[in-house]
C-alpha cells in the first residue's frame, strides 16, 4: 500500500490543557475536497477520531499519516494500539473509511452518537429511509420527473461501497469518557457531536474556519434542518474555555466563539434574501425555482447541494411564519404538487 510522495498526508501536532497530544492527519475526501482525522494520545486510550471516506487513496493516506506520526514525532503508536474510534457524525466523509480501518485494528471499539448509529450498524436500511424522505423533497421542492432520477443516482454514487458493522457504542449529550465530554449538536447531521478535551474542541463538521456546513431540510430527515443547527450553534456557544476549534475541514480556529457568531450573522442574511427573492417574484415560487435564481453556475452533485441547502432555508423561513403556501388547494388534490410560495 505504497503510496506517491505528492500524495503523502500533512500531519500537524496540537496539544491539549489536559495534556493530550492531538495528530491532525490531513487525507483526500473526494475531488477537492479533504477531510482531517484524528489521532487522540493521552486521552484515555489511543482514539481515532473519524476515518475519512475510504475512496481513493484515502485508506493508504492515512496510513501513510500514521506512519509519519511515529516517524516524524516520534509516538510508538500503531494500529494495533488503538482502542477507540469514534465517528462524529454520519456523513460519507467522515465514515467511509470505518469499514477499512475496523478491517486494520478490529480490537477498536466503535463510537458514534445514538442518532447516527444506524447509518453504521444498519447502512442500507439508514440510506433507504433517506431516499424516500429525498424523493418526496424533491416532488415538493418542484423538480421535474425528468430530472429525478437523475438527483437519485447523484444522492447515492458514494454510498455503494458501505457495509454495516455488527454494533457500535452509542454516545449521549453530555457524556464524559476518559476526559473527552461530546456535545450533541445536530442539524448538519442527526448525530453531529463536537467533543472537547479542556481548552480544545474538535468541532468536526459544526463549526468550520471558512464556510457554513451544508444545511438539508428535515423534511428529509429528523434532526437535521435549519432550526436545529442555529440551536445547536448557540449551544456550542456556551461551552466555556475552548482556545482551539479543529474542525473536519480547513484550519484550526483561534476564536471559536466570534467564528460561531459569524454564522450565524450569514445564515440571517441568507434568510433575508430568499426572503427578497420570494417577495419580488411575479408569481409563487418553488424552492428549486429559488434554488436556480441563487445558484446559477453550479452543476454535478452542487446542484443537489445548492437545492438542499435553500431548501432548509425555505423550511426555516415558513416554520416562523414567514411563508405562506400559495397553491394549498392544488397541494391538496394532486399528489405530485410542487409547494409553491409566498412571503406571509
Amino acid at each position: 500500500m505504497s503510496l506517491e510522495k505528492p500524495n503523502l498526508p500533512e500531519v500537524r501536532r496540537f496539544d491539549s490543557s489536559t495534556g493530550a497530544r492531538i495528530y491532525r492527519i490531513t487525507c483526500d475526501a473526494f475531488p477537492g475536497l479533504t477531510v482531517h482525522i484524528y489521532l487522540l494520545l493521552e486521552a484515555g486510550v489511543p482514539t481515532i477520531v473519524d476515518a475519512g471516506s475510504g475512496l481513493g487513496h484515502a485508506n493508504q493516506q492515512l496510513l501513510a499519516g500514521l506512519e509519519k506520526v511515529r516517524d516524524e514525532f516520534g509516538e510508538s503508536v500503531t494500529l494495533a494500539d488503538i482502542e477507540r474510534i469514534i465517528i462524529t457524525h454520519g456523513h460519507i466523509d467522515h465514515f467511509g473509511g470505518l469499514t477499512f480501518l475496523h478491517s486494520q485494528a478490529p480490537q477498536a471499539e466503535i463510537a458514534i452518537h445514538e442518532l447516527d448509529a444506524r447509518i453504521l450498524t444498519a447502512f442500507d436500511e439508514r440510506v433507504a429511509v433517506a431516499k424516500r424522505g429525498l424523493r418526496r423533497f424533491l416532488q415538493d421542492a418542484g423538480v421535474g420527473n425528468d430530472l429525478l432520477p437523475g438527483f437519485m443516482d447523484i444522492y447515492g454514487f458514494s454510498k455503494k461501497n458501505v457495509q454495516s458493522l455488527p454494533s457500535v457504542r452509542t454516545l449521549v449529550d453530555g457524556q464524559q469518557l476518559d476526559g473527552l465530554r461530546f456535545v450533541h449538536a445536530p442539524g448538519h447531521c442527526p448525530g453531529q457531536v463536537c467533543i472537547t478535551l479542556g481548552n480544545v474542541m474538535l468541532t468536526a463538521d459544526h463549526v468550520l474556519p471558512e464556510i457554513s456546513p451544508h444545511q438539508a431540510p428535515e423534511s428529509i430527515m429528523p434532526y437535521t434542518g435549519l432550526s436545529h443547527y442555529l440551536e445547536s450553534l448557540e449551544k456550542v456557544g456556551r461551552c466555556e474555555g475552548i482556545e482551539l476549534g479543529l474542525g473536519g475541514h480547513q484550519a484550526p480556529m483561534r476564536d471559536i466563539y466570534k467564528r460561531i457568531k459569524e454564522i450565524h450573522r450569514g445564515h440571517h442574511r441568507k434568510l433575508d434574501k430568499i426572503l427578497g427573492v420570494i417577495r419580488e417574484a411575479p408569481a409563487p415560487v418553488t424552492t428549486d425555482e429559488i434554488a436556480k435564481q441563487l445558484y446559477i453556475h453550479v452543476v454535478g452533485f452542487h446542484v443537489l447541494l445548492a437545492l438542499e441547502e435553500v431548501a432548509a432555508h425555505v423550511e426555516y423561513l415558513y416554520q416562523h411564519g414567514k411563508l405562506t403556501i400559495a397553491n394549498l388547494e392544488q397541494f391538496q388534490r394532486e399528489e405530485d404538487a410542487p409547494i409553491r410560495y409566498v412571503v406571509a
